[in-house]
């Protein structure tokens, strides 16, 4: 592991009820990519709130009906749109992973969110096996997505976060090594300058270390 000095977590600001991020969904048109009325966005949210127990909850679209590329161009930050990197155009092949149990059902809930500022400078393959000792789970690629549509503000300079609950299975049954994150651009390279401060969905290798990426988890799913 890692020895370098422990970094401070920012304090993120609490995740918008949940009828106000269906309604952000809503206007971003996540509801038509997934082939769902707005009604049912809204009366999900409002049956979770009215049950209890969803403060701070994330409201996330199955990945089966909003994949990654879709969802890209629907993140913005500073006026920008989000985009995926040239060398992923197979974004929407990264799964869940084998361990990961997804609620069978196209709505759902996230709890307990963090970034995971506090294992910045781990590779994937170090910080997932601590992450299931926490009893915690990682993020999937559209999740993360999700969280950043509806709190653009997790997405900072030097404090951004992998997603590493998606990953591309190849043919032979093995993990590709690569391993989804979402960063803010440069605008350098074949990013382009307009692209400088948008939310960038790329990649890192699974044994590499960066210390400006955490590992985004959570307590739970639900529905």
């Amino acid at each position: 592991m890692t020895t370098t000095e422990p970094v401070t977590p920012a304090v993120l600001p609490s995740a918008p009820p949940l009828v106000a991020q269906a309604e952000r969904l809503i206007e971003r048109g996540v509801h038509q990519i997934a082939g769902l009325a707005a009604a049912e966005l809204r009366a999900f949210t409002e049956a979770a709130e009215a049950a209890g127990g969803a403060e701070g909850a994330l409201l996330a679209v199955h990945p089966d009906r909003a994949p990654a590329s879709a969802l890209a161009p629907l993140l913005h930050r500073d006026g920008r749109p989000g985009f995926v990197v040239a060398d992923m155009r197979d974004v929407d092949l990264f799964a869940p992973l084998d361990t990961l149990a997804l609620p069978d059902a196209p709505l759902y809930l996230l709890t307990g969110l963090e970034r995971g500022d506090r294992m910045a400078n781990w590779s994937p393959d170090e910080a997932l096996p601590a992450l299931i000792a926490r009893a915690r789970t990682p993020l999937l690629l559209t999740e993360g997505m999700h969280w950043v549509l509806q709190q653009p503000a997790v997405l900072n300079r030097n404090h951004c976060f992998m997603t590493i609950g998606s990953r591309l299975r190849k043919a032979n049954g093995a993990l590709d090594a690569r391993t989804p994150a979402v960063w803010i651009s440069n605008g350098t390279g074949r990013d382009g300058r307009e692209r400088r401060d948008a939310p960038k969905v790329g990649w890192c290798w699974a044994g590499n270390r960066h210390t400006w990426l955490g590992f985004a988890s959570a307590e739970g799913r639900r529905v």
